[in-house]
């Protein structure tokens, strides 16, 4: 399973990006929502191709016993 990051970068003029790595699909503005509304109005959103890709199916975790 790939690595999921979250890289943001603080422009001098205080603007803020952010690269979701490693995450498939729409799933990636679910998991920056919280986020993003903290640090104010979104003003671009570009996809990477990792958008278009389907989702990732979620794996089962072994029980303990």
């Amino acid at each position: 399973m790939a690595q999921e990051s979250i890289r943001f970068r603080i422009r001098p003029d205080g603007r803020v990006e952010e690269l979701v790595e490693g995450v498939r699909g729409l799933a990636c503005e679910q998991l920056t929502e919280r986020i993003e509304a903290r640090l104010g109005a979104v003003q671009q959103r570009r996809s990477t191709a990792e958008a278009f890709q389907p989702a990732s199916q979620p794996q089962s975790q072994p029980q303990l016993t």
